[in-house]
């Protein structure tokens, strides 16, 4: 079972990205802020619940959320500022959205900036340790998921419906043949043994 609460009284959020490790499309994050007696029998890590059971839980962690915000940082800005930050980016929108305002953050992973001189502890492994993070976890997850099945009806090519941009063989094996899409990310290596120029080139496919 997680736990509900790193601290005694601070009221806590947890944020979480997804599709950190995705050759295309954008990063989401979000922050979310449970009531201090939530539970839910199989919330954890996104990535080791089904499709219906993330799509359940969306539904659920809305509904019971004390507060919880979503947000995007597009590919474009990803290439900018590259995805670490872009992902932390990600994450200090979610918080700045979140009304109210925490008194304390959960971060899952190892890596974060400050937001708003609120105390922050970094969790490895979080999203199977706290409720929060596994909650904002699966917001991130099930919102870019349906951006990336949305954009597969657009972009065809990279089977998108089922590996949501993250470089499986199929997803390369479309670059391959039908070149880049206008939302990949081009500070990605989207092929093996390519390079720079080479790959600038599968933008004008």
């Amino acid at each position: 079972m997680l736990l509900p609460y790193h601290t005694d009284s601070s009221l806590e959020a947890g944020t979480d990205e997804a599709g950190r490790g995705c050759l295309a499309g954008p990063v989401y994050a979000a922050a979310v802020i449970l009531p201090r007696n939530f539970s839910h029998p199989f919330l954890r890590d996104s990535k080791k619940l089904t499709v219906i059971q993330r799509d359940e839980l969306f539904e659920f962690i809305k509904m019971e959320a004390i507060s919880y915000a979503i947000k995007p940082v597009t590919h474009k800005q990803i290439d900018k500022i590259n995805i670490l930050n872009a992902s932390i980016l990600a994450m200090h929108k979610s918080l700045k959205a979140l009304d109210p305002q925490p008194e304390y953050i959960l971060v899952d992973g190892n890596r974060f900036k400050p937001y708003k001189k609120i105390p922050y502890e970094c969790v490895i492994k979080g999203d199977d340790k706290y409720f929060s993070i596994a909650a904002a976890s699966v917001l991130a997850k099930v919102s870019r998921d349906r951006y990336m099945t949305r954009m597969a009806k657009k972009y065809p090519y990279y089977s998108w419906n089922t590996n949501m941009g993250y470089p499986t063989r199929a997803h390369r094996s479309g670059i391959e043949n039908h070149g880049a899409s206008p939302i990949h990310r081009k500070s990605f290596k989207l092929l093996a043994n390519m390079g720079y120029a080479d790959q600038m080139a599968l933008f004008k496919k």
